[in-house]
């Protein structure tokens, strides 16, 4: 007798085919991601298990923490390109980065080119214990700048949880949505959970991110979701292909 309840399908199976990832820290030694040349290899071996055909990974910029710059970030990848010949034949990997949303990103963009995933777009995140007190004159100044503003993980920000108005006032501010794909099996808690399912019922999610850091990230991936609309999950996959 066939079961009246479908199994939820585990994440690496919905990876779709040649996906293109904008968010990942598989660059050694310049952040909280891999940290050896080693890591880098495994972490991006994984990727290529799960079908990822590009990976524009993006340590990140964050001022007295990780303290990058268009140079180091750049030196790290050809690095990896040299040691890593053979991952290269079968993974595009490019770079850009993840900056901490302050007044120093401001400074920084008004100083030189920040590294984009495509184009003009920019990763940017925020503090997991507040939003800046500037935040859209922040968004504001890097949009006058030239720049398209792709929000990593908004539904980690637990300060929005309880305000989910808040949501939509920064898709209006110009914000494009990135969801980390984990949040989808439970990996940062329920509330996570329950906040990445609410906006992509709403269809607030513009692209999707592995944000990969380390082993127990590749290993969360054999995890089923645990969020309702994994078919929206899916067909948001897809719009990753405007990065290839």
């Amino acid at each position: 007798m066939l079961s009246l309840f479908k199994s939820k399908p585990k994440l690496a199976e919905l990876i779709p085919s040649g996906y293109v990832d904008i968010h990942s820290h598989v660059l050694p030694g310049i952040d909280d991601g891999a940290q050896k040349i080693k890591d880098s290899k495994f972490l991006l071996e994984s990727m290529i298990d799960f079908g990822f055909s590009k990976v524009i990974t993006t340590p990140h910029t964050m001022k007295n923490v990780w303290d990058n710059t268009t140079e180091t970030i750049k030196n790290v990848h050809y690095l990896v390109q040299d040691e890593l010949p053979e991952l290269s034949k079968k993974v595009t990997l490019n770079c850009a980065s993840e900056y901490f949303l302050d007044e120093n990103l401001i400074q920084l963009a008004q100083q030189e080119s920040l590294l984009t995933l495509k184009d003009n777009f920019i990763l940017i995140e925020m503090s997991y214990l507040n939003a800046p007190i500037q935040l859209y004159d922040f968004l504001f100044e890097l949009q006058l700048k030239g720049y398209q503003l792709v929000l990593a993980h908004p539904e980690r920000y637990n300060y929005f949880h309880s305000n989910k108005k808040e949501f939509t006032k920064l898709k209006k501010a110009g914000c494009l949505f990135q969801l980390n794909l984990l949040a989808t099996v439970g990996y940062y808690g329920k509330n996570v959970a329950e906040t990445a399912d609410y906006l992509l019922k709403e269809n607030l999610y513009d692209f999707v991110g592995s944000d990969i850091h380390h082993k127990n990230h590749v290993a969360a991936f054999q995890n089923k979701v645990i969020i309702k609309n994994h078919k929206t999950l899916e067909e948001t996959m897809i719009k990753n292909m405007f990065f290839k």
